[in-house]
């Protein structure tokens, strides 16, 4: 498989950044091709803006997906973008490395997603969910946070992750049409011991070395829906 890993962790020496190196040395043990965009050490610019076209179709007003579908069209995406874009129309699997920030992934992070999920490549008119641009690739978040498992769940103090995780999981990955895997995620990873840090890590490698095994989420069929995006009673 060809395996791209999108990784926003500031610090090169933190657990989050050990899962990359740990995905990047067993994948290509494995025998898959596997890329790595650190958008830090890219200094990678998150922020939508008009500079991130070399052309507009519209000087006068800024409609911000319009403009994707045109650069991408006609070649005028900036060339961070596209060199991205090209990065992801390149992979097979997809892997977001980072520390959960507020219950979100880090802003330099949806900042790549809100650039590089480009509108007439990723999405468009009703390709979306299972008839998204990246439909037969999958996906995957890896993520570390200082909270404990047992904190989060239906009746847990901080809510069901699969609730914290809708945005992302179902508002990029899947509404794009990647095949969403289940999330890999680094519990309490500031205040655990380092024989449970070298555990975690061995979990991670046993995670990557099933990917095509894994059971995926499930999220809405288009065929299950009308012209209207109401749902069709079967």
């Amino acid at each position: 498989m060809k395996v791209l890993i999108i990784h926003a962790h500031p610090e090169p020496q933190s657990f989050c950044s050990a899962m990359k190196d740990t995905a990047v040395e067993t994948l290509t043990q494995l025998g898959h091709e596997v890329k790595v965009s650190d958008l830090h050490a890219m200094n990678w610019n998150p922020v939508a803006s008009e500079k991130d076209f070399k052309k507009r179709s519209q000087e006068d007003y800024l409609v911000y997906a319009l403009e994707q579908r045109e650069g991408f069209k006609h070649g005028q995406l900036a060339d961070d973008i596209q060199g991205e874009l090209e990065k992801l129309q390149w992979c097979d699997v997809l892997i977001f490395n980072f520390p959960m920030y507020w219950f979100s992934v880090p802003a330099i992070l949806k900042g790549w997603i809100d650039r590089v999920f480009v509108s007439g490549y990723c999405y468009g008119g009703k390709r979306f969910y299972d008839q998204g641009g990246l439909k037969g690739k999958k996906g995957m978040l890896a993520f570390t946070l200082g909270g404990r498992e047992h904190m989060f769940g239906e009746d847990a103090i901080h809510g069901d992750m699969n609730t914290i995780l809708r945005p992302i999981l179902r508002g990029a990955m899947a509404y794009v049409g990647l095949t969403v895997l289940p999330p890999f995620i680094g519990w309490h990873v500031p205040y655990i011991s380092q024989e449970e840090r070298t555990a975690l890590l061995e979990s991670y490698k046993d995670r990557l070395k099933n990917l095509d095994s894994l059971q995926a989420l499930e999220f809405p069929v288009l065929s299950d829906y009308d012209d209207t995006m109401r749902r069709i009673n079967k």
